[in-house]
């Protein structure tokens, strides 16, 4: 079963789904939604949608440079079959997944880091522009 990129979204295609655009010049597009061919038709650049994977990795939102995403490009190389190397090749998916998850939840943390002080600062700031709001419980026990 071929799994196909979504050439404006970069999401999966499964077998049956999508859209396939050809061009003039013979080349494929694949799109996983209408609404990935639309933008495409309006020369959108993903780039700059910001729900695309492409805006996302252009933002520094999400890892783009690692070795795990690698391993994902030698998958698509066709092998002749061999039940050792199966068993290998299926034992390791499952370890660079692991290991993955891991480094995205580092890069998630490390890229999260300094929003507690920007929030507490943020709230400071309504604090004081609403300071007349809040009252004190010395003040409630006077009315």
């Amino acid at each position: 079963m071929r799994l196909e990129k979504c050439y404006f979204c970069s999401s999966t295609v499964y077998p049956g789904h999508g859209t396939t655009f050809v061009r003039l010049d013979s080349k494929v597009f694949r799109f996983c939604r209408s609404k990935c061919h639309r933008n495409f038709k309006m020369r959108r650049n993903p780039r700059k949608v910001r729900w695309t994977k492409a805006f996302r990795a252009a933002a520094g939102k999400e890892m783009v440079i690692d070795s795990t995403y690698e391993f994902v490009k030698r998958q698509n190389v066709p092998v002749r079959y061999n039940r050792e190397t199966m068993a290998a090749t299926v034992k390791a998916m499952k370890r660079v997944m692991e290991i993955r998850k891991r480094r995205e939840r580092a890069f998630y943390m490390q890229r999260m880091q300094g929003n507690a002080e920007r929030e507490k600062q943020t709230n400071r700031k309504e604090i004081q522009r609403g300071i007349e709001l809040v009252s004190t419980p010395s003040e409630r026990i006077k009315q």
